[in-house]
């Protein structure tokens, strides 16, 4: 008896042991990876520790998780920007379609915790799962005849999400387009130019004019400490063109509480001014943790190879744009290679795409003529800031047009380069990794299947 009420007692304490260091970790650890059930994919694994951000207060409603997805996707879920938004599918005319496969629902074809499952975009679904709705795709289309179902998402054909450089009607209009354009230029910068416009820009603490050194009003035990380095890197910036003091940045508003000092500011400081870029960033890889609470990202993290010595730098605003000094030729080049160890990032200065940023640095090109890491990666892109105001911003969030890289057909490539040689050099992975040295060796048909299907359209309507 004795023997079984020890066992019994050693058998009570194991299981108080674990259950509390269970409950311990779900409730104030941080590292939650003994719960994860499965690997995550690429877009979440850094967030995986976090399981409300996907599952919210529940792991079972469907819509409560729906709402998570589109807390972090929602924008990129509206039209013009996707080819198959919710609405398609709550149209009673495509109510049908929900029967085969339910497209209302993200994880219907974003399962997390199967890696087994899903490819490198993270789509878990079969291949071929376009049939579901597309079937008859040969007999309206018929250049599209006794193709397999399992080729459609084949690079430079469609993406299901993002196809506005894809469908036929694009491709028409671009169908002729040299392998160079005669104009190679990105947008232009425009925030200094439109901050007069800019509501949410804190007017009031800091009028739009150019202050100097007398006007620093950083508290006087700071100035003391602030070297002549300092001073000389912060009034070569726009920010002391613009009547950004020091405390525009190292004075934190948090909760619309008073202002307080901060020695290192981090995001939330630059949000104050520069709220859509921030947001962006915290919604691609490298600041999605930020978004989480979580700590920042740091390339030890990473699922690509990384520089050794960078493995442990967490990332934020100033790990890329330096603090005081801010120069964008460093955070589109510099950082970036500072970091990333892939055979793409280590092949860029043999590019093509590195002699025009040279030149570009050397004034021997117009500005934005030059392509660095960020110029394809980092886009300047339109946004819509509110009703009357579209603004020209970089777009921090650099996963917004890398998988499937067709998406960066629009943003970066066609700048500079026409349609069909953009499509072809995207689908070569072999000149992906040189980065572009070279000309494609790999050739996708759908220019020309928009072609024939522009050709038989102008037969059968005489030319209309």
């Amino acid at each position: 008896m004795n023997r079984n009420k020890n066992i019994w007692i050693i058998w009570s304490a194991l299981v108080a042991i674990v259950v509390i260091y269970f409950g311990y970790t779900l409730l104030e650890g941080e590292d939650r990876t003994v719960f994860v059930p499965g690997e995550m994919t690429g877009g979440h694994h850094q967030i995986g520790i976090a399981c409300d951000a996907c599952h919210g207060e529940s792991f079972t409603d469907m819509d409560a998780m729906q709402k998570t997805c589109e807390s972090c996707h929602g924008d990129q879920r509206k039209k013009p920007f996707d080819s198959h938004p919710r609405s398609k599918f709550t149209d009673p005319r495509n109510a049908d379609r929900l029967e085969n496969i339910n497209a209302l629902y993200c994880v219907t074809c974003h399962v997390e915790h199967k890696p087994e499952l899903a490819d490198k975009t993270g789509v878990t679904q079969p291949a071929d799962f376009c049939i579901h709705c597309h079937a008859d795709v040969g007999e309206n289309r018929p250049s599209h005849k006794d193709m397999e179902f399992a080729t459609c998402a084949s690079a430079g054909c469609h993406n299901y999400h993002n196809n506005r450089s894809l469908y036929t009607d694009f491709l028409v209009k671009h169908m002729d387009a040299p392998a160079l354009l005669d104009s190679r230029t990105v947008p232009e910068k425009e925030y200094a130019s439109v901050l007069d416009e800019i509501m949410s820009y804190p007017h009031d603490r800091y009028p739009v004019k150019k202050i100097g050194l007398k006007d620093i009003d950083a508290p006087i035990k700071i100035q003391f400490k602030t070297t002549d380095e300092v001073r000389h890197d912060w009034m070569s910036t726009a920010h002391a063109k613009s009547g950004a003091n020091c405390s525009a940045c190292h004075m934190l508003v948090i909760d619309d509480k008073e202002p307080v000092w901060t020695d290192k500011p981090d995001h939330r400081a630059c949000a104050q001014c520069h709220d859509i870029e921030v947001k962006h960033f915290t919604q691609g890889k490298h600041g999605m943790r930020l978004a989480q609470g979580l700590s920042p990202m740091t390339p030890a993290m990473a699922r690509l190879p990384m520089n050794e010595e960078a493995i442990d730098k967490e990332l934020g605003c100033n790990s890329c744009h330096q603090a005081h000094e801010y120069k964008l030729d460093t955070a589109s080049v510099d950082a970036c290679l500072g970091c990333h160890a892939d055979e793409h990032s280590q092949s860029y200065k043999t590019s093509p795409h590195y002699d025009l940023w040279l030149k570009e640095q050397a004034g021997e090109l117009p500005e934005g003529s030059g392509v660095s890491c960020a110029t394809c990666h980092m886009p300047r892109v339109d946004v819509d800031v509110n009703d009357w105001l579209r603004r020209t911003v970089v777009q921090h969030n650099q996963n917004a047009n890398l998988v499937p890289n067709e998406k960066m057909l629009r943003s970066a490539c066609l700048n500079c380069h026409g349609l069909p040689f953009a499509i072809d050099s995207l689908a070569d992975q072999q000149l992906v990794n040189k980065n572009f040295r070279g000309k494609p060796q790999v050739h996708i048909e759908s220019v020309d299947l928009a072609r024939k299907d522009y050709l038989r359209h102008l037969d059968k309507t005489g030319g209309e």
